[in-house]
């Protein structure tokens, strides 16, 4: 089973005060805890070591390999602390500088290609997941990938003198909700979810 050695660590925690560190509901018969990923509701279910997504008609999709590292892994780790209103750069986070390197850099690219062009559609492709807009670059949003963890998106438009860039802001919080793979994988989760808008768009 994926992840086998998560869920046993989820298994050994209090349910009540795993549910008030993460910020979500903890519901019985049957037992599960009930949160948000990117505006989609999950219900992760420690009895059969399950989770899903709840679908607006009712249809139940199983959250893949990157969902569940990111909400069981959230659910561990969660800490029952207010946002320290701080932006900062993935360098900025404890061990950000070493990890987020290679393989393991952000996927600021993907945003450049999808909205180096017209970075105002940014705000079109978010509106689902829920973002608000921001004050930064030539467009930019708030986005809340987890219910402590708010990751803001930047995007400056290519012009003549320069070509498009993008960047990912954290709060200075991010670090004690979440560690760095768990981050990485729902950073790709959430611009997987917003350039994918534009793909079906063109």
């Amino acid at each position: 089973m994926a992840h086998e050695g998560l869920w046993e660590q989820l298994d050994g925690l209090d349910v009540a005060e795993t549910a008030r560190r993460a910020d979500c509901q903890y519901l019985d018969d049957p037992q599960r805890y009930v949160l948000t990923l990117l505006s989609t509701e999950y219900v992760v279910n420690p009895s059969d070591r399950s989770i899903f997504a709840v679908g607006a008609d009712s249809t139940d999709q199983p959250a893949d390999f990157l969902q569940q590292l990111c909400l069981l892994t959230y659910l561990i780790h969660a800490k029952d602390l207010p946002l320290a209103g701080k932006l900062v750069g993935e360098n900025a986070l404890p061990g950000g500088q070493f990890f987020f390197r290679g393989v393991h850099g952000l996927p600021t690219r993907s945003l450049e290609e999808a909205f180096g062009e017209c970075p105002e559609a940014l705000l079109d492709a978010s509106a689902q997941l829920g973002a608000k807009g921001c004050e930064f670059g030539d467009a930019s949003i708030r986005l809340d990938m987890l219910p402590r963890v708010p990751l803001t998106i930047v995007v400056w438009g290519r012009c003549e003198e320069f070509e498009a860039r993008a960047s990912i802001l954290f709060d200075k919080s991010t670090s004690e909700q979440l560690p760095l793979d768990a981050l990485l994988a729902g950073v790709n989760l959430a611009v997987k979810a917003l350039t994918g808008t534009v793909d079906e768009d063109s």
